[in-house]
């Protein structure tokens, strides 16, 4: 059958092709009843849908959530970054949002609406939908939009009439983009416009992506200059310290070095406090506190040996972690499923493998070395003191213990690589 995105039919134009829409409307029934059109909707759309069809939302139901308390909405307006560039959100949409009939609309990462602004009239409007400050709009609880869908698929995306999984929402149109800190590279929340159906504009999502990137530009720009402020403290007091020392920021960026060579950035605990402490790449530190950021001085002899014991946790599908023990401290780090993977090919063969042979251990194609470089590269950032390279392995003198489930089969569940897949095969089995 020739299956066609829906997309296709959209013209160039300001407008939303009628045709298109009753293809995207019969695409909805469709999957609602468990089949599929010969016109497929958009491929976000599409994966979305199956997202929400498997949380088991009712397509008839209201979009109304329950709202936060007002101290809530602004406990958590002054606990995110999004808050310092607010000003600019303004500037940049909400006066366009209130010429084009629309708002905009500025969620947390849980897709809480903390603010919002725009069209007078839409906005009340907006009620009728439960687009309001502190109502929950994540897929998971209103289906198919284009703030859940964005912080759902951390790209930016526009929903438009039936796109909508919910049916209330279908004399909706709305356009979100991520908003991502540059310090660090989180997810600070999602910036939305929203208007009735007949307000549609394809440019809608280039505008909303292109004043969600100049709010991360300003406040990449605000970290430069807070950089440079750290610098002018950090140079007196790394000139009367003798021994190796870095100043870094909150985040770990540099700021300024002494005796030893520079690093763009300083991998940090997420609770680091003032004390002696493990660094996984620089071995035991003292940390003191500084204004805006830490002084981190090395200790004597802290590369003397690598740590002696990796305990890599697959017990738990949610809780993969390793445990990473040495002469003078500890830490635990959490791990994706694709470093899980890794670390585990690399438990089983202590001799080491090249990235041709990780490839195969967890893609089944030996010819995807990119990928597994750049993967085992942002390990080592944090497991500089465990891992080794040419070829790929623990260091020597290091002790790995694996804590299996107690099932086989529960071994990391939902891997497709074939070194997870034959540990999960029954003793004997061919």
């Amino acid at each position: 059958m020739d299956t066609r995105p829906v997309a296709s039919a959209r013209p160039a134009d300001a407008s939303y092709s009628a045709v298109t829409e009753r293809l995207v409307h019969r695409a909805r029934e469709a999957r609602l009843a468990g089949g599929r059109t010969a016109a497929v909707p958009r491929a976000e759309i599409d994966a979305s849908w199956d997202r929400v069809l498997r949380s088991g939302i009712d397509p008839e139901q209201s979009p109304e959530s329950r709202l936060l308390e007002t101290d809530e909405i602004e406990h958590r307006r002054r606990g995110t970054a999004i808050g310092e560039v607010m000003p600019l959100l303004r500037d940049g949409l909400a006066t366009i949002a209130d010429a084009a009939q629309q708002i905009m609309v500025v969620t947390d990462t849980e897709g809480r609406v903390l603010w919002r602004q725009g069209h007078a009239a839409v906005m009340r409007r907006a009620k009728d939908i439960c687009l309001e400050e502190g109502a929950a709009w994540a897929e998971s609880a209103t289906g198919t939009n284009a703030i859940g869908t964005a912080l759902a698929a951390r790209t930016p995306i526009q929903v438009h009439s039936a796109e909508h999984f919910i049916r209330a929402l279908h004399n909706w149109t709305c356009a979100a983009a991520p908003v991502r800190d540059p310090r660090d590279g989180r997810l600070m929340g999602i910036v939305d416009i929203s208007g009735p159906a007949s307000t549609f504009h394809p440019a809608t999502l280039a505008l909303v992506g292109s004043v969600a990137a100049l709010a991360e530009g300003e406040l990449r720009g605000r970290h430069l200059v807070a950089i440079e402020r750290l610098r002018s403290v950090a140079a007196p007091i790394l000139c009367r310290l003798g021994g190796p020392a870095l100043v870094v920021d909150t985040h770990g960026w540099l700021a300024a070095v002494s005796g030893m060579p520079p690093v763009d950035r300083l991998p940090l605990p997420k609770s680091l406090q003032p004390g002696t402490v493990w660094l996984a790449s620089l071995g035991m530190c003292r940390v003191e506190p500084l204004p805006g950021g830490w002084l981190v001085q090395v200790a004597e002899g802290a590369h003397d040996g690598p740590p002696r014991r990796v305990v890599l946790d697959l017990s738990r599908e949610r809780g993969l972690t390793v445990h990473v023990t040495g002469p003078v401290g500890s830490w635990t780090r959490r791990l994706s499923p694709r470093h899980a993977e890794l670390l585990y090919a690399l438990a089983l063969h202590r001799e080491g493998r090249t990235a041709a042979e990780l490839a195969e251990d967890v893609f089944g194609d030996a010819t995807r070395t990119v990928t597994v470089r750049a993967e085992i590269s942002r390990m080592r950032r944090h497991l500089a003191e465990v891992l080794a390279h040419r070829p790929y392995r623990f260091r020597e003198g290091v002790g790995v213990e694996i804590v299996h489930p107690d099932e086989p089969a529960d071994l990391l569940p939902r891997s497709t690589a074939p070194v997870v897949l034959r540990a999960r095969m029954p003793a004997g089995t061919v």
